[in-house]
């Protein structure tokens, strides 16, 4: 009877931590597996719906970008002005008082930037747009002083063809340009649509730079309840280390370019260049890329002036190339500093796969992104080097053997070098 009963005992199922640890692995492997197959193979409706969640997410994106940028002002409000030089004690009033400052601040350049710089756009479009039938003109009295000048040229051929094909050069310079117009009207009709999700963002942002201390303290708590102390400190201090490199790029290079466009913007006024502000604003949104960002911005100006006189053409290339100097020589080791760590070549690797991914605005935050990922797979390497106990000068000497021999042998070599050069110098 007992025998049977141990029998029994013995097929009753019991508890298993190793194969129940074993089993939520592979079941968890499973669904991880059908989903990535799944996603990869309806490629097409998986960027749909990552659209529409991103369409969804934008006034919280746009606002954590909005906070995201305006965060290191505000400390600097909050502890140089209000609690260093105007004594207040109250943290509370401190952080309000920076906040509303902070955004009457940027919004109210915002709103004068618009109201100056929308009217010169507009102007100089429109001059452009009823400017093209004089450019035309220009073009067929220079090909007949050429022809004066120099009756040895045959240039028939090319008059033949540029009055044969006049009215269609003049038709679509024209349409072209006048499809820029509409396109203007209809993007600022679009910016009307996108009030109330600016709206909701910039709130969003409001109460983002309230509450990040707690916000930081509640995902800090959830970091900590999650993975052992020291993982969530080395998680943290990661963290901390990328927001780093990140923000000081961000905002020193948008320093950067603002002082580079004013720096534009006023020496075109001062020799008389036509199109200063719609050139400037060019030159310093493209300096936001490195390296190519002033030869492309430089482009689109260099051709406005090429029609007004090739003159202004030459003085505003070098004035390019000037400013293009002094940024890279002064203004943006100065601001920006070391702050990417990353040689030329990744920085020109940077912003060639950004512009692959994601166009312009892959240009722009390639280089910040590729310099958080160089930090995190250096901190990666020196980790596993330290667990296997090595050292950066391990590597120095690498693959180079010396014995005593030739170690002495070079040691005489050096000496009778020295030696003949003492003999040799008068």
């Amino acid at each position: 009877m007992n025998e049977n009963k141990e029998k029994s005992e013995k097929h009753i199922f019991q508890k298993n931590k190793q194969y129940y640890t074993i089993s939520i692995y592979v079941i968890a492997t499973i669904i991880i597996s059908a989903l990535l197959l799944k996603v990869i193979w309806h490629w097409a409706d998986t960027l749909e719906h990552l659209k529409h969640i991103l369409s969804m997410l934008s006034p919280f994106l746009i606002g954590f970008f909005i906070a995201y940028l305006l965060n290191p002002m505000i400390k600097f409000m909050d502890k140089k002005v209000f609690e260093e030089l105007l004594h207040l004690k109250k943290s509370s009033v401190r952080k309000f008082l920076s906040i509303l400052l902070i955004y009457i601040l940027v919004f109210g350049i915002i709103a004068v930037c618009i109201v100056v710089i929308i009217p010169e756009l507009y102007n100089s479009i429109s001059s452009i747009y009823y400017g093209i039938q004089e450019y035309y003109n220009e073009l067929i009295k220079f090909t007949e002083k050429i022809n004066d000048k120099y009756p040895d040229l045959d240039l028939t051929y090319i008059n033949s063809i540029i009055e044969k094909n006049s009215q269609n050069i003049v038709e679509i310079l024209q349409s072209s340009i006048s499809k820029l117009l509409p396109l203007i009207y209809n993007t600022s009709i679009s910016v009307i649509s996108w009030t109330i999700n600016l709206i909701i963002a910039i709130m969003v942002s409001c109460y983002m730079l309230i509450d990040k201390n707690i916000m930081s303290l509640n995902i800090k708590r959830l970091i900590y309840a999650v993975v052992s102390k020291e993982k969530a400190d080395s998680f943290l201090s990661t963290v901390y280390e990328c927001n780093k490199i990140f923000s000081k790029y961000i905002i020193g290079k948008s320093i950067d370019s603002t002082i580079i466009g004013l720096l534009c913007f006023i020496f075109m006024t001062m020799l008389g260049l036509k199109y200063a502000v719609l050139i400037s604003l060019i030159v310093g949104i493209t300096n936001m890329i490195p390296y190519f960002g002033p030869f492309i911005g430089a482009v689109p100006g260099a051709i406005l002036l090429l029609t007004v006189d090739w003159k202004y053409c030459v003085v505003f290339c070098v004035l390019i190339l000037v400013l293009q100097q002094f940024d890279g020589l002064y203004l943006g080791p100065k601001i920006l500093g070391s702050s990417t760590g990353l040689r030329p070549v990744w920085i020109i690797f940077a912003i060639t796969a950004g512009q692959w991914v994601a166009g312009v605005a892959g240009m722009f935050l390639g280089v910040p992104v590729v310099a958080v990922i160089a930090f995190l797979v250096e901190q990666f390497i020196n980790k596993r080097l330290e667990k296997k106990n090595l050292s950066p000068s391990d590597f120095i000497n690498y693959g180079i053997k010396t014995d005593n021999k030739n170690q002495d042998s070079t040691k005489l070599d050096e000496q009778n070098v020295s030696e003949t050069s003492k003999d040799d110098s008068p």
